[in-house]
């Protein structure tokens, strides 16, 4: 790691789950230990078996962690299900699958919740006792569910993903109680922080991952008005997407699967937006300084060359900023 790299600012990414912390699991090994934090949504938040299931923040942890099943994207890796047999036997619901290891961070922070401590702090621990120094924080204390509104009424979002396998139709999205939720302080900090280097937002699904964050009174504003460059990566590949339902949900919500799409989706918060290399004609028409790469994450060092390249990029529209400043 270079000297420069060493002194430059803070990091902040936005980001849900699968595709979201690939990109933070890059940002993670390029910028060392202590200069990321990862802002993480938990509109997909639930409880289920009496247990408080955080999907997002735990495809987080695991995954900065190297803990996370490589498969599936989701989970431990080495999982056992005997917890989910022995359920299946007695009749219990089980279509969301809990592995045994997962299931022990449901009981501790269930347990903790309800003594009484806050999610940010249940969600900083688990990361230090699996060695990590980035920070992961939820968007908010407070409870913000994402409701996908259907032909035949709304479904919960974990009911949606998982149980229905995303089939619905997709007629609107909607966040329960984002009115009355109040932004993590330390999120609303670390936006506002002066020595700041770039706000990410990873390729996370805009509608169900990334919204939710915007959602909470606040913290759009809060990154309207932050010191660095905001950089979105499209989710997108040539109108597909890698992994998920974005595709499909736009199209269900009469939305072209585009790149300008996404960009015009965060519109008023951008400084810059990262395309695949598959739609680098699309460029001129996205208005907005754009970087052509490789987003699709296979391995690791595509990871961390991505997480490189957005940074590069960050740095490049601040070095432009403070020129155009310097020349008015």
């Amino acid at each position: 790691m270079s000297p420069e790299t060493r002194s430059a600012g803070p990091v902040v990414a936005l980001c849900g789950g699968i595709g979201g912390a690939k990109l933070a699991l890059g940002l993670y090994r390029h910028l060392g230990p202590d200069r990321l934090t990862v802002v993480v949504n938990t509109g997909d938040d639930f409880e289920h078996l009496g247990l408080h299931v955080s999907p997002d923040l735990d495809t987080v942890l695991y995954t900065l962690s190297g803990r996370n099943d490589p498969d599936s994207g989701w989970g431990r890796a080495g999982e056992t299900w005997n917890f989910m047999a022995a359920l299946e036997e007695l009749g219990g619901e089980t279509w969301f699958r809990l592995g045994d290891q997962d299931l022990a961070l449901h009981v501790e922070r269930t347990r903790r919740l309800r003594a009484g401590e806050p999610l940010s702090r249940i969600t900083a621990s688990i990361a230090e006792r699996f060695g990590l120094k980035a920070r992961i924080l939820p968007m908010s204390e407070d409870p913000l569910r994402t409701i996908v509104q259907t032909p035949d009424g709304p479904l919960p979002f974990q009911h949606y993903f998982v149980r229905e396998g995303c089939e619905p139709v997709v007629t609107g999205i909607e966040f329960d109680g984002a009115a009355d939720a109040r932004a993590q302080p330390e999120v609303v900090r670390a936006l506002a922080d002066p020595s700041l280097e770039a706000v990410v937002i990873c390729p996370s699904n805009p509608y169900l991952s990334v919204d939710p964050i915007l959602a909470v009174p606040g913290l759009r504003s809060a990154l309207a008005a932050c010191p660095a460059p905001v950089v979105a990566v499209s989710p997108l590949v040539g109108g597909r997407a890698v992994k998920g339902p974005t595709a499909k949900i736009m199209g269900e919500l009469g939305i072209a699967a585009t790149a300008q799409s996404i960009c015009a989706h965060y519109q008023g918060l951008l400084d810059g937006f990262v395309l695949d290399v598959e739609d680098a004609e699309t460029a001129g028409s996205i208005g907005l300084p754009t970087l052509t790469a490789q987003t699709v994450m296979r391995t690791l060092e595509d990871k961390q060359r991505l997480a490189q390249a957005v940074l590069e990029f960050a740095r490049d529209l601040a070095a432009g900023a403070k020129q155009k400043r310097a020349n008015s």
